[in-house]
């Protein structure tokens, strides 16, 4: 019998089995964090999620490895897959920290990462004022003539305040903070709800609270640093954020 391909017939087209294993995670993961499968509940089994899905029983069991490698589920033979308490899952995971702020209706899951990377970044701006010399302090003014001259430009400011920071984390010399707050920053400002809503001369203020904590890493006050830097953090978001939305609580 001859193929297709020798008939004239077009090939068939098969969606490649890595894409389909990423919608199905990709779904399984909302459906967790969205809550329509809370902490305890028992996942269905591999044949009604391979039926529900319209996949092999394969794709299934490899994307309930992949949530558990996430921390989100626990996987025990002959009693099923559960899933885990918040306080388990991997929220450093790509897939499931932008999952957590698409969701975030209330903004409380961007309330805490702000608290955490004002956390980090006061740490690393005191750190680099205790190991400030002349190539830094040239370095941070460089930054702030940069921001300073794209005032009228709010996308390229936006981009030049980003690394901002990123320059105080480099002259910290602490490699893991910096990498956590990379990852945090890199994942709250492709949300719109992070952007949120700038009030008047938010740019202006943005510039001064920054030549504040240039001034003091610059004279080597490590405690000035660390509070300009969390000041300015949380005083940012708290001005951005957007006034229908309720912290959780």
């Amino acid at each position: 019998m001859s193929s297709p391909a020798e008939r004239g017939a077009p090939p068939r087209t098969r969606r490649p089995i890595d894409r389909i294993g990423t919608t199905v995670l990709n779904e399984l993961v909302q459906s967790i964090v969205t809550g329509e499968y809370a902490s305890g509940d028992l996942l269905p089994p591999e044949g009604p999620l391979s039926a529900e899905f319209g996949v092999s029983r394969t794709v299934i069991r490899e994307s309930m490895k992949r949530l558990q490698e996430k921390g989100m589920v626990t996987v025990v033979q002959g009693r099923g897959t559960h899933v885990t308490p918040f306080t388990s899952w991997n929220v450093l995971d790509p897939l499931v920290l932008s999952t957590m702020i698409g969701n975030d209706s209330t903004l409380g899951v961007l309330d805490e990462l702000s608290v955490v990377r004002a956390a980090l970044e006061a740490a690393m701006a005191a750190a680099a004022a205790g190991a400030v010399d002349e190539d830094s302090r040239s370095r941070l003014r460089e930054r702030l003539d940069q921001m300073n001259g794209l005032l009228d430009d709010s996308r390229a400011f936006r981009q030049a305040d980003v690394e901002f920071h990123i320059e105080v984390m480099e002259l910290s010399g602490n490699d893991l903070a910096e990498n956590i707050a990379r990852f945090l920053i890199a994942h709250a400002v492709s949300s719109e709800r992070y952007t949120g809503v700038d009030p008047d001369r938010a740019f202006e203020i943005t510039m001064a609270e920054h030549e504040r904590i240039v001034e003091a890493i610059a004279t080597g006050d490590q405690e000035a640093a660390r509070v300009a830097m969390h000041e300015h953090i949380l005083g940012s978001w708290e001005r951005r954020r957007l006034p229908t939305a309720k912290p959780r609580g």
